[in-house]
Parts: structure tokens; C-alpha cells; sequence
């Protein structure tokens, strides 16, 4: 099981870079928030982690929530490319599974959180939880309250995996419901919620402040 979830998180790397919503917190949902919490959604090669970093480069200040990590030469080198394609004054910070630590850590020193990708940080909660729903969906719910609490704005990035074909094997499967799961509850907290196809943004929730 280890070896299966290590290549699964693998193969959802490469191809990054080539339970119910009541968990979310409706009361803190009623309260003013000065923060804007912002999902982008969309497949492979869409557009979704160009218009977060276009959205971000707005903020003076950007913190860079990467959850990828470097299981091989060539993941390690395309890691080293989405780095060099960055701003040089974002402060990167490399955080596989304790996001929302990372997020309440840093939402007073900077402007703007962005955190890429959900794809691959549902992947290393399979990989820790396994079968544990209630580790897992406690995962969920403490990310949703911390984008809640931030004090400054962040936007997400996630795949959209359900529309493809069936997994044929049952890891597979799983995992598909896992990210649907955590890209609900996310999108249930957002204030807007995106989804690029071919690099253009249909608009789910909110709006598209990059629009003119």
C-alpha cells in the first residue's frame, strides 16, 4: 500500500507540472472578513497556476505554499523551473501536509498566501491517513478555518479530476473522491471560485479579479 500511494502521489506530481461540506465552519461564514480566499480549479496545462501567480504579483508581499516534493531528477527539475518563474522576492515555503499551520503562520507577514497545489496535498493525506476518514476530514476542516481566519488574501490551486475516466484500481478511485471532497469544502469557504479551460476562466462563485 506505501509503494502504490508513493506512485500515485508521484505520477499527480508529474502531471501537475507537464466526507460532507457541513465540516466547514458556517459561523465564521456570517462574520466580516477583510481577507479574500480565492479557488482556482482547472486540468493539466489550463492556465490555473499562471492566473495565481498573476493574481498574487498584485500583493507586495506573496508567501508560496509549494506542496510538491522532488521524488526524482525530473520532478526535481521541473520543482526548479516553477521556482525560476516566480518572482525572486516571494518567500517560498515547501509544506507537503501542514498547511494550514503554514497558512496561520504567515497570513500577518505578508499580503498574499498562495498555496499550489490541493491536487498533490490530497495525495499526501491518502498517503499519511490511508482509510482514517476523520483524520482526514479533520485535515480538511482545519484548512477551511484556517482560510477563514487569515489575515491576509490566498488563493488555491487544484485539479479537477472528476471528469475523466474511472480509475480502474480502487486507489485510484479513492483518491479521485478525496480531492472532489477537498475541492468542495474549499470552494463552500471561497470567496470566488474559478475553473480554466485553455487558459480562459469560467467564473463558479464571485468574480474574476483579474477581469478588466
Amino acid at each position: 500500500m506505501p509503494q502504490l500511494l508513493r506512485q500515485e502521489r508521484a505520477s499527480i506530481q508529474k502531471s501537475r507540472f507537464a466526507p460532507s461540506l457541513s465540516h466547514a465552519r458556517s459561523d465564521v461564514l456570517t462574520t466580516n472578513r477583510e481577507n479574500t480566499v480565492t479557488l482556482v480549479l482547472g486540468g493539466v496545462r489550463s492556465g490555473k497556476s499562471r492566473y495565481a501567480q498573476e493574481l498574487a504579483e498584485r500583493a507586495k508581499r506573496v508567501v508560496f505554499i509549494a506542496t510538491a516534493t522532488a521524488f526524482d531528477d525530473e520532478m526535481q527539475a521541473k520543482i526548479q523551473k516553477h521556482r525560476d518563474d516566480r518572482p525572486s522576492h516571494w518567500h517560498t515555503i515547501e509544506e507537503p501536509l501542514e498547511i494550514a499551520n503554514a497558512i496561520a503562520a504567515h497570513d500577518t507577514s505578508c499580503d498574499c498566501i498562495v498555496v499550489d497545489c490541493l491536487t498533490i496535498f490530497a495525495a499526501t493525506l491518502l498517503e499519511h491517513h490511508a482509510e482514517d476518514h476523520e483524520a482526514i476530514a479533520a485535515r480538511s476542516a482545519q484548512l477551511c478555518d484556517a482560510l477563514l481566519a487569515a489575515r491576509c488574501d490566498v488563493v488555491l490551486v487544484s485539479n479537477e479530476v472528476g471528469s475523466g475516466v474511472v480509475p480502474s484500481y480502487a486507489l485510484g478511485r479513492r483518491y479521485r473522491d478525496l480531492l472532489g471532497e477537498l475541492n468542495q469544502r474549499v470552494a463552500a469557504v471561497a470567496d470566488n471560485a474559478l475553473y480554466f479551460v485553455a487558459g480562459l476562466p469560467l467564473v463558479l462563485k464571485g468574480r474574476n479579479e483579474m477581469a478588466p
